[in-house]
C-alpha cells in the first residue's frame, strides 16, 4: 500500500461516517442481545439508536433518501452506503416499534398479531426497495413493473389462497367474533372458535369435532354471534295444551315452571306469551335464557320435565301431538285420572331413597302420607333444623337458601312438583342442609318416623340399602360444614346413624342450636 492509498485509508477511518457505521452496528448487537421477555427494553432501544443515528446523518447532511454522487470515491461511496443500509434497516425496526407501542396502550391483543404481520411485511418491503434504490442505484421502476406481471401471474394461481388471506384482515379488524365465541352459519354450521389463522377458522362443533372454514367463506355468508354481547343465550320453547283451564290459569302454570327451573336465569326476568288458540289447543311459548350456550341441552331438558310435573300436578293437560311432541293423551277416561294430580304412591315410586322398598312397602307409606300446605313465602325448615318427617312436593315452587344473615341468603336451587326433602332427617336424624321457604302456595305429602319405623322393624336388612342410597343423595348434595350438623356422609355412619333413630322412641321437629 502506498502513502495516498495510506493516506486516504486513515482519512476515511477517521471520517464521522465510520462512526455512524458503527452506532448502527452496535444497536443491532445490542438489540439481539436483550431477551425477548423484555419486549419494552428492545423498543426502546430500537427508538434510542434510530434518533441517535439520524441525529449525526442529520448533522453530516447526508441525505438517505438520494443516490450517491459520482465524484464520491470507492472509499467514501461504501461508507455512505453503509450508513444508509442502517439508516434504512433502523428506520423499519423504529416503525414496527411506533405499531408496537400504540397496540400495547390501546390494548387490542386480538389485532396485534394481524397488524405486525401486515406491518412488519409492508415495511421490510419499503426497505429493500429503498436500500436498492437509494444505495445500490437499482432502477426501481423497471423492477417493479416486471415484477408486477410476476405477481398478476402468481395472484391468479393463487386467488383462493389470496382470498383467504384478506378475508381474514377484514374479519379480524371488524372482529365479528373472537376466540372462544360460540358461533351459527347461514347454512347451520355452528361451534365454537377455537383457533383462526390466515388461512381458516376452526370450530368445536357440539358433536366435539374440528371444523376448518376457509376465512373467504366466512367474509361472505352470514354469521351469528351467540357469545355476544355476553355469554348468555336466549331459548324459547313451546307447549300446546288441552284447553281445559283458562288462558290465564295456565300462563301462570308456565310462569311456575319457569320459576322452578334451576337451568335458566331468573335475570332477566322469562317470559311467558299464548301463541295461539283454537277449539284443540292453546299454544303457548317460554323464553328464558341460560348462562352459557353449553346449558341449552339441559336447560330445555328440565323445562321439559317440569311442564310434565306441574301438569301433572295441577291436572292440566298436554295437547294432543300432531307430530312427535311430548303429551299425555286425552283419550276418554284419562281427563279424570289426569286431573287428580300426583298420588302418593306415584311420587314415593319416583323417590330413590325408597327404591329398596318392596311394591307392598310403598303402599302401606302412601296410605300414611298426610297433606300438608304452605303459604307463599313461609319459611317450612331452616337451615339446621330436623325435620322428622319425608316432604314430598306435590305443587308449588320451593327455594333452598343458605347463609346465616336473613339479609344474605344465597339461593342454591328450587324444588318442583316430585322433589322432596327432609329425607336425612328422617332417616338419620341429620339437619336440613339449607333452609326452605315457599315461592308459591304449596302443597307435599308427608311421612313421619312413626309410620317409616314398622318397615324397618319388620326388615332389619333394609336399613343398610338405605344407608347406600342415602349415602349417595347426601354426597350428591355436596352441602355441608354447618353449625352443630357435622355428620359424614359415609354409608357406614350413616347406618349407624338409622340404627341409633329407629332404636330411640319417635321424636317432635327439633331446632339446632344457635
Amino acid at each position: 500500500m502506498n502513502l495516498a492509498s495510506r493516506g486516504s485509508f486513515m482519512s476515511w477511518w477517521n471520517s464521522p461516517l465510520v462512526y455512524i457505521v458503527l452506532l448502527g452496528l452496535a444497536g443491532i448487537v445490542v438489540w439481539s442481545l436483550i431477551p425477548r421477555r423484555f419486549a419494552n427494553a428492545k423498543l426502546v432501544v430500537q427508538l434510542g439508536f434510530f434518533l441517535a443515528m439520524s441525529a449525526m446523518v442529520l448533522d453530516l447532511r447526508v441525505v438517505p433518501y438520494e443516490t450517491a454522487g459520482d465524484n464520491e470515491t470507492t472509499g467514501g461511496a461504501i461508507l455512505i452506503g453503509s450508513v444508509k443500509l442502517l439508516w434504512w434497516v433502523h428506520l423499519a425496526w423504529a416503525l414496527i416499534g411506533f405499531v408496537r407501542i400504540y397496540l400495547v396502550f390501546e390494548r387490542k391483543p386480538r389485532e396485534a398479531r394481524l397488524l405486525q404481520d401486515v406491518v412488519v411485511g409492508v415495511v421490510y418491503a419499503g426497505m429493500f426497495l429503498s436500500i436498492l434504490a437509494f444505495v445500490f442505484a437499482v432502477p426501481v421502476g423497471t423492477l417493479i413493473a416486471t415484477s408486477g406481471v410476476f405477481a398478476v401471474i402468481l395472484g391468479l394461481a393463487l386467488q383462493n389462497t389470496l382470498g383467504d388471506v384478506f378475508s381474514a384482515i377484514a374479519l379480524n379488524l371488524g372482529r365479528p367474533y373472537v376466540l372462544g365465541n360460540w358461533i351459527i352459519l347461514g347454512d347451520g354450521t355452528e361451534g365454537r372458535v377455537v383457533e383462526t389463522n390466515w388461512r381458516s377458522t376452526q370450530l368445536l362443533t357440539p358433536t366435539h369435532n374440528v371444523v376448518a372454514l376457509p376465512n373467504s367463506l366466512l367474509a361472505k355468508i352470514g354469521v351469528t354471534n351467540l357469545s355476544g354481547p355476553d355469554e348468555s343465550h336466549g331459548l324459547a320453547v313451546t307447549v300446546k295444551v288441552a284447553p281445559t283451564k283458562t288462558p290465564a290459569i295456565i300462563v301462570e302454570l308456565m310462569r311456575t315452571v319457569l320459576l322452578s327451573c334451576n337451568s335458566i336465569l331468573q335475570e332477566p326476568s322469562p317470559s311467558v306469551t299464548i301463541r295461539s288458540l283454537d277449539a284443540a289447543a292453546i299454544e303457548i311459548e317460554l323464553f328464558f335464557r341460560v348462562a352459557s350456550i353449553d346449558q341449552r341441552s339441559a336447560a330445555r331438558n328440565e323445562i321439559f320435565d317440569l311442564i310434565y310435573r306441574h301438569s301433572k300436578s295441577t291436572g292440566m293437560l298436554l295437547a294432543e301431538p300432531f307430530s312427535g311432541s311430548i303429551a299425555m293423551t286425552n283419550r276418554p277416561g284419562h281427563e279424570t285420572a289426569a286431573s287428580q294430580g300426583f298420588t302418593p304412591i306415584e311420587l314415593i315410586n319416583s323417590i330413590p331413597v325408597f327404591s329398596a322398598l318392596t311394591d307392598t312397602e310403598q303402599e302401606s307409606l302412601a296410605k300414611a302420607a298426610s297433606v300438608r300446605t304452605y303459604h307463599k313465602g313461609e319459611i317450612i325448615a331452616q337451615q339446621g333444623e330436623m325435620l322428622p318427617s319425608l316432604m314430598i312436593v306435590r305443587r308449588g315452587v320451593i327455594v333452598r337458601q343458605i347463609g346465616e344473615d336473613h339479609d344474605q341468603l344465597q339461593e342454591i336451587g328450587r324444588l318442583a312438583p316430585g322433589d322432596f326433602f327432609g329425607e336425612t332427617g328422617l332417616l338419620a336424624g341429620i339437619g336440613e342442609m339449607s333452609s326452605l321457604r315457599a315461592m308459591t302456595p304449596v302443597t307435599v305429602y308427608e311421612i313421619d318416623q312413626e309410620s317409616f319405623a314398622p318397615l324397618l322393624h319388620d326388615r332389619p336388612e333394609m336399613a343398610e340399602d338405605l344407608a347406600a342410597i342415602l349415602s349417595m343423595r347426601v354426597s350428591a348434595l355436596n352441602e355441608s360444614g354447618i353449625a352443630g350438623q357435622h355428620h359424614a356422609g359415609s354409608k357406614f355412619a350413616l347406618l349407624k346413624a338409622i340404627q341409633t333413630v329407629f332404636r330411640a322412641a319417635p321424636f317432635k321437629r327439633v331446632r339446632a342450636p344457635g
